[in-house]
């Protein structure tokens, strides 16, 4: 397994398709993850230390975890099936729970846990940046330094703060 950075998420032009960006830690690869808009948000939320009125689904899981005594250990991306990132929760260093990769990345965030992902999923999904890249990957960056989570709640959807 190779760990990964999160490295943030933006919105693919001009679908307005929102994707994660995981970079390699030892390596020069990148993993885009097309995902949905709400867990574009949970992503971000956690990323900017965003805490709402009342937990998120993420919130949940995460305090479920510790007030029944366990861990999130890492998270993995196992699979690349038919386009869609497959991954599992490391609970307890032993026990593997199924779930969809964006999912997973936002508990990781949430908890501090590492994310990993096959070398094989690496191999088949991952981009190489070259040197001219380099530009728009900085630019990536600071896009991230500059969006929020609400950028990616869709108008009539309900927000972190209401009910529907």
């Amino acid at each position: 397994m190779r760990e990964v950075d999160v490295l943030g998420v933006r919105v693919e032009m001009p679908t307005n398709q929102p994707i994660v960006l995981l970079r390699e830690r030892d390596g020069g690869r990148y993993l885009p993850i097309w995902i949905g808009a709400p867990e574009a948000a949970a992503i971000t939320y956690a990323q900017q230390g965003v805490v709402p009125p009342r937990p998120l689904t993420h919130d949940l899981m995460r305090d479920i975890l510790a007030v029944l005594g366990h861990e999130l250990t890492e998270v993995r991306i196992v699979a690349l099936k038919d386009s869609v990132f497959h991954a599992a929760l490391i609970i307890d260093g032993t026990t593997e729970v199924s779930s969809r990769a964006s999912d997973a990345i936002a508990l990781a965030l949430r908890t501090g846990s590492k994310v990993l992902v096959e070398p094989s999923i690496l191999d088949e999904a991952a981009i190489v940046v070259s040197s001219e890249e380099d530009d728009e990957v900085e630019r990536f960056k600071e896009f991230l330094d500059h969006v929020s989570a609400e950028d990616f709640e869709h108008p009539g959807e309900p927000g972190p703060t209401q009910e529907p």
